[in-house]
């Protein structure tokens, strides 16, 4: 499509409101999504280190049963 001018193009031959809204709308949308998709990712990542360290404690804790057990053994 070819303008005259600036202005020509600004104006959109009428159609200004609605196509520089259609624009504005998408432009909204699609920053809305990033937001949500980096929140989403920081809540997942945050979930994911939680249970990386309720995973190691488990194991710290079950090595220490066993250490335990062994030592209970050793005296009897």
């Amino acid at each position: 499509m070819h303008f005259e001018s600036w202005s020509a193009f600004w104006a959109m031959g009428g159609y200004a409101f609605y196509v520089w809204l259609a624009f504005g709308v998408s432009g909204l949308a699609l920053l809305l999504l990033i937001v949500q998709s980096v929140k989403a990712r920081r809540s997942l990542q945050t979930t994911w280190q939680a249970e990386q360290a309720r995973q190691q404690r488990i194991a710290a804790s079950r090595a220490r049963q066993q250490q335990n057990s062994k030592l209970a053994e050793e005296v009897d």
